[in-house]
């Protein structure tokens, strides 16, 4: 698999099946990462890998807390800020529709959204996650490194013939992965991530992207081809 096809064949899977990972190609993906460009080489991120019974254990823990309703976390980072301006208001409102659309659930239907958000707490059946920490003395650059970082892992993991989903939804129960995780004091929990391979039979609606003249402007020159992915 080229980079090109990695790239684009990259997506948030959100259905995995029970067919374990083996734990050198993780090995071998978080190795090759760690060459992921950062500022001044600082490596800002911290990632643990779970499988197995302790992921089995935080599954089990999290979803303990969907079933009581226990109140998330304390946010300790704002994941979107409060009133969204044009264009990433509509692209967020577009994302929902489609993503909802392709599992059958109306706009509406408060329950049925709460019932499909639910499993990211099952990872959605994945068997191997990550947890990717920041130290909290670290600022926006930083937290970009972290970033490239992440993508570089899921387009290797692509590589490798599995896929992935990046959860941010995983900061709201930061505590329940602490528990489990036990991560040095002063750490922020950015994101999961979800991997394994793709459960064909889950239904989705490939998200687009916006042409190319929308996000990328050329000085001195002119584009030709301009078209959604």
């Amino acid at each position: 698999m080229d980079v090109y096809e990695a790239v684009t064949s990259r997506r948030a899977v959100r259905g995995f099946t029970d067919q374990p990972v083996p734990m050198e190609v993780l090995e071998r993906v978080l190795s090759a990462a760690a060459w992921a460009p950062s500022g001044s080489n600082l490596q800002p991120w911290h990632t643990f890998v779970l499988t197995g019974a302790p992921l089995a254990q935080l599954k089990k823990r999290a979803l303990e807390r969907v079933a009581t309703g226990d109140a998330w976390d304390e946010r300790e980072y704002e994941m979107y800020p409060p009133a969204l301006k044009s264009p990433y208001r509509e692209r967020r409102s577009a994302f929902g529709r489609e993503r909802y659309g392709a599992l059958g659930i109306a706009r509406d239907d408060w329950e049925a959204r709460q019932r499909s958000a639910a499993e990211n707490w099952d990872c959605f059946g994945a068997p191997a996650a990550l947890f990717c920490y920041i130290d909290r003395d670290l600022g926006p650059p930083q937290w970009a490194d972290v970033g490239m970082y992440l993508q570089t892992v899921m387009l290797l993991l692509r590589a490798e013939g599995l896929h992935s989903c990046p959860q941010m939804a995983w900061s709201v129960y930061r505590e329940t992965v602490a528990e489990v995780v036990s991560p040095p004091e002063g750490l922020i929990l950015y994101c999961g991530m979800s991997i394994g391979f793709e459960d064909t039979s889950v239904n989705y609606v490939r998200t687009g992207r916006a042409p190319l003249d929308e996000t990328v402007t050329f000085v001195g020159g002119s584009v030709r081809h301009s078209h959604a992915a």
